[in-house]
């Protein structure tokens, strides 16, 4: 079966968070997002008639749980990640960041430390901060090009009462994909400290050649252990307003007191689509993905050759996961508020401003890849040519 990339899928007006909102939240309407980590391709084929067929059963009551889900996701990711779990192991939930939230409110007290490796996605800052939790910042290190842990500093804020860390594998902003040698060496310090890690993996099957994910529970039954890992199939095929993910531990104490959070928040039914659609996508979304990755990693390559030529005051990091571009724009002189306005009322295009993942993030752009190429094209045109008539 052969897939296309590049097709024109008009999503203005659907009610999307990423095309409906340009006016409320840049000031214009006409401008090209390329922001919110959702694709702007349709989702495998197999999802629409799982979706359909559901659809078409026209009673939409109370769900129960079977065990289908179980075997779809265990089977992917021994398929992908030979990673094995165990179906004991799985907890529904209706989202990533709720899982995030869930396991920051069940396993650590107010005021209480809580790591996160800035830059990062900016939901983990909310998390802890709304659940009246200390954020405890440790910045990555740029070498040669790429984000890497500094591992000194993760240890001295280890020592000094960090309760929890949450890791985000592959890492959202920068696009690593952390080695099993860099996790196990982030392990023992958590080992040692007795630091609980919840390991956002949700970006795992976005992921390009050399640059295999580690799924951070599978290194050692001692990390499986202190580990819960939060898992969707929401940004691997395109299915976020499907609202389904899930949280895997071995370790059953951990377990008992997360779902019974789940249920004491009413968020333990079953929804009536997301389960039927991650089935059907664990089962056949396999020929799909591996096409979408090709045209992922050509619309990379693509921006970071013409940033890299036409715009050389930029630097952009190539991501080895996820379909983000972390771009630092220092270069170009700017503040934050310049920044903003350079690409909402000159470029006219809406990437991420780098803020808000931190203060390490200052200066920066995230761009989303999964667009069409001719989307794309289009995004670069406009930012590159604003910048070059702005010029300092």
């Amino acid at each position: 079966m052969s897939f296309s990339f590049d097709d024109h899928i008009d999503r203005r007006n659907t009610r999307s968070y990423k095309w409906d909102q340009s006016e409320k939240l840049f000031g214009d309407a006409d401008l090209l997002p390329l922001w919110v980590a959702d694709m702007d391709f349709k989702s495998p084929p197999q999802i629409e008639e799982a979706l359909v067929k559901r659809a078409q059963e026209g009673i939409y009551g109370y769900q129960i749980r079977t065990n289908d889900i179980d075997e779809a996701i265990i089977g992917w990711f021994q398929r992908r990640h030979q990673w094995s779990i165990q179906p004991g192991w799985i907890s529904d939930l209706p989202g990533v960041v709720t899982g995030l939230s869930l396991a920051v409110e069940c396993f650590t007290e107010p005021g209480d430390r809580i790591l996160v490796q800035t830059p990062v996605y900016y939901p983990f800052f909310d998390v802890i901060r709304m659940n009246g939790r200390e954020i405890v910042r440790s910045p990555l290190l740029e070498q040669d090009g790429r984000f890497v842990m500094d591992y000194a500093d993760v240890e001295q804020q280890f020592r000094q009462g960090v309760k929890l860390i949450l890791l985000c594998n592959p890492h959202n902003p920068g696009g690593r994909v952390w080695t099993k040698e860099e996790l196990s060496r982030l392990g023992e310090l958590c080992l040692k400290y007795g630091v609980t890690v919840v390991s956002d993996e949700i970006h795992c099957d976005h992921t390009y050649p050399g640059h295999p994910h580690i799924p951070f529970a599978s290194i050692s039954e001692q990390l499986a252990d202190i580990t819960l890992t939060v898992l969707a199939p929401s940004k691997t095929f395109n299915i976020p307003g499907l609202h389904y993910a899930f949280m895997v531990t071995p370790n059953a104490q951990l377990k008992r007191k997360l779902d019974y959070r789940i249920k004491a928040l009413s968020l333990h039914m079953t929804n009536f689509f997301g389960p039927v659609a991650t089935e059907a996508a664990y089962q056949y979304g396999d020929e799909w993905l591996d096409a979408l990755l090709v045209h992922l990693k050509g619309n990379i390559d693509y921006a970071i050759e013409r940033l890299e030529n036409e715009l050389p005051e930029v630097k952009p990091m190539r991501p080895e996961g996820t379909y983000l571009l972390w771009v630092n724009c220092r270069g170009l002189g700017r503040s934050v508020p310049e920044l903003k306005e350079l690409m909402f009322k000159q470029a006219k295009v809406a990437f991420s401003e780098g803020s808000v993942f931190g203060e390490e993030g200052v200066g920066h752009l995230r761009i989303n890849m999964a667009c069409t190429r001719a989307t794309l094209k289009e995004a670069l045109d406009r930012f590159i040519g604003a910048a070059k008539s702005q010029a300092r």
